[in-house]
């Protein structure tokens, strides 16, 4: 496992805004990708785009208080809190979700602003953007429900279970008693 090493030691109060922004973002981070979606769509609502500086310098604070964001793993707690610690300022990066395009598959999240991947030295075109929540923006399946049912993905509920998709209108089997 890779662990980032900060940068600089933010100053105290960035340090607080980045640990309640860590604090936020791990809870979030299991829930749905429709319910982060909808949460990070409301909170960047308003905001200005972030420039690359002020991500970067977000990133940097939530790397230098939480290990977890530092680890190779870490990438949708440490994405979700970058976005939340610059909408601090005013400001709210590109938040996506993707997947690599070249061998080994495996999905990733990032931020991005100004049409740059903040803080990762990956090519261009490393990165295949599945789901974007911009300033105001969201881009992405109309309803990225279809990734609840692919199945496999944290605090999704899938198809598996029991009742995993009951109550959010789907119908229950005809026939079935449970």
């Amino acid at each position: 496992m890779v662990v980032e090493r900060p940068e600089a030691k933010p100053s105290l109060a960035r340090r607080l805004g980045a640990l309640v922004a860590v604090g936020i973002a791990r809870v979030l981070a299991t829930q749905s990708p429709a319910r982060i979606c909808r949460v990070l769509t409301g909170v960047g609502a308003g905001a200005r785009p972030a420039d690359y500086g002020t991500a970067l310098a977000a990133r940097q604070a939530v790397t230098a208080v939480s290990l977890t964001c530092r680890g190779a793993r870490g990438c949708v707690p440490r994405s979700i809190a970058t976005a939340l610690l610059c909408r601090l300022t005013g400001t709210f990066p590109t938040w996506r979700v993707g997947v690599r395009t070249i061998a080994p598959f495996a999905a990733h999240a990032w931020v991005e602003a100004d049409g740059v991947i903040v803080g990762e030295s990956m090519p261009a075109g490393y990165l295949r953007p599945l789901l974007s929540v911009g300033p105001g923006t969201v881009t992405g399946p109309r309803r990225v429900g279809w990734l609840r049912r692919v199945g496999g993905l944290r605090g999704s509920g899938g198809l598996r279970g029991s009742g995993g998709l009951r109550g959010r209108g789907v119908p229950r089997d005809e026939g079935v008693r449970r």
